[in-house]
């Protein structure tokens, strides 16, 4: 056992206070501005598309593949760096990986063809890959069981503010300065940032096994969690989930610029104020995955079930609507309901597994989330748009349909939800240790 090391810290229980303190909330704090910063890195190239396309002379199938390269950048590295980063320092991974992405997004800046977009965006997805689930799993550790909900919910905020702040200064930006600025501009805050990372208080698993083993250990701690129905279905479910905010996250604004025939700055006004409408949406997700926890053993899966399902149906109205002054508050209420998935798929993710792979657990997540629908939506939304004739119509049809993937992750989610009780059961003490 763990604890029987005389020369070991004694251990605590995640549901101590005390790992609550104020080294938590500056791990929180640090770890959710990454995270802002992370999906402006993302988000910022959805409003430079059309001016992009149009300087390097690029098709729609190109924008979505160097959108697309991101995430299987991400996809691809995702558990193989998760399952790093549980058996090592979880605060030093984030630091290195926040300063090696924003040495990539600084050369996306300086790029001058189609391949030297698309080896620099692979590279930001390769550094991005272990950062949530680094971020999820150190945030875990800081905050006791109660309070996992709200500090989810405050970490997934950065979805929709990065979102909206990459759209919003990156369109300004590129109107005053090229679509190339941007990308110079958002590098300097994560390597500050980076830094800051380092000087977070790290945990570790009193039950995690040395780094030793390799590929044996690693095949192991992939089996335990797969082994877990609620998680299988839980996997599906997001990649299907994210087929639909992905795509809609990268061709929105290029979509409105169409639509409307406004500028990548007006587009990303518009987007920014509806993914600042959808801040609202993480927090009260947050609340609910707790509040419908505690009045019902399988309430965390609801938020996922009803919130997509939402989502998707939203998005096909907003599309039909053309962005009417009704189909603008609709987008607002379809990102509302999407940031209100994440804190409790975040949450979920940690709940029914062993303790010494929740790392690797989120790291899964994300490889699942994109490979199954991520890493080719915004692809196949290009392809679909340019066989339909391109253009407003074309890619306004091939967005709408993702809404059909918001609806069918709500129904695995709720599959999900029969096992998750019982799976949960099984996880009731975990054990951390300060590093």
């Amino acid at each position: 056992m763990a604890h029987s090391n005389p020369s070991q810290k004694a251990p605590r229980t995640a549901g101590n206070d005390k790992t609550a303190g104020w080294r938590a909330h500056y791990t929180l704090i640090v770890c959710t501005l990454l995270y802002i910063v992370n999906y402006m890195d993302r988000q910022v190239f959805s409003v430079i598309l059309q001016p992009m396309k149009i300087d390097l002379g690029l098709t729609d199938a190109q924008c979505g593949l160097a959108s697309t390269v991101l995430i299987v950048g991400m996809a691809f590295f995702s558990f193989p760096v998760s399952y790093l980063v549980d058996r090592w320092s979880r605060r030093k991974a984030i630091s290195l990986m926040a300063l090696f992405w924003s040495a990539a997004t600084f050369a996306t800046g300086m790029a001058r063809n189609f391949l030297s977009v698309l080896f620099p965006r692979f590279f930001v997805g390769l550094g991005e890959a272990g950062f949530v689930p680094g971020g999820t799993a150190i945030i875990c550790a800081s905050y006791p069981k109660e309070k996992r909900g709200w500090a989810m919910g405050i970490f997934n905020m950065a979805i929709p503010l990065g979102a909206a702040a990459g759209v919003i200064f990156g369109g300004l930006i590129s109107v005053k300065y090229g679509w190339r600025a941007p990308f110079l501009f958002f590098a300097i805050p994560g390597v500050l940032l980076g830094i800051l990372a380092f000087f977070m208080k790290d945990y570790k698993t009193a039950d995690a096994p040395h780094a030793t083993g390799g590929i044996r250990q690693f095949v192991a701690a992939f089996t335990s969690v797969l082994k877990l129905p609620t998680m299988r279905w839980y996997y599906f479910g997001l990649g299907i989930a994210v087929f639909m905010t992905a795509s809609v996250l990268v061709w929105l604004p290029s979509l409105m610029m169409r639509m409307m025939n406004i500028s990548e700055a007006t587009a990303g006004l518009i987007t920014g104020g509806i993914g600042l409408m959808a801040i609202i949406g993480a927090p009260v997700g947050g609340f609910l995955a707790d509040f419908w926890q505690r009045k019902n053993p399988r309430g965390r899966m609801y938020v996922p079930v009803v919130a997509y399902i939402a989502g998707g149906l939203l998005l096909m109205i907003v599309i039909l609507t053309r962005f009417s002054p009704v189909g603008i508050a609709l987008a607002c209420l379809y990102g509302i309901a999407a940031a209100m998935a994440m804190p409790a798929i975040a949450a979920i993710s940690q709940d029914v597994v062993p303790v010494a792979h929740k790392g690797l657990s989120m790291g899964l997540a994300i490889f699942a989330q994109y490979m199954l629908g991520g890493a080719w939506g915004p692809y196949a939304v290009g392809v679909l748009s340019d066989w339909l004739g391109g253009g407003a119509d074309g890619l306004g049809t091939a967005v709408m349909l993702c809404g059909l993937f918001g609806v069918a992750a709500g129904v695995l989610f709720f599959v999900a939800s029969r096992t998750y009780p019982q799976d949960l059961q099984k996880v009731k003490d975990e054990t951390i240790l300060e590093e």
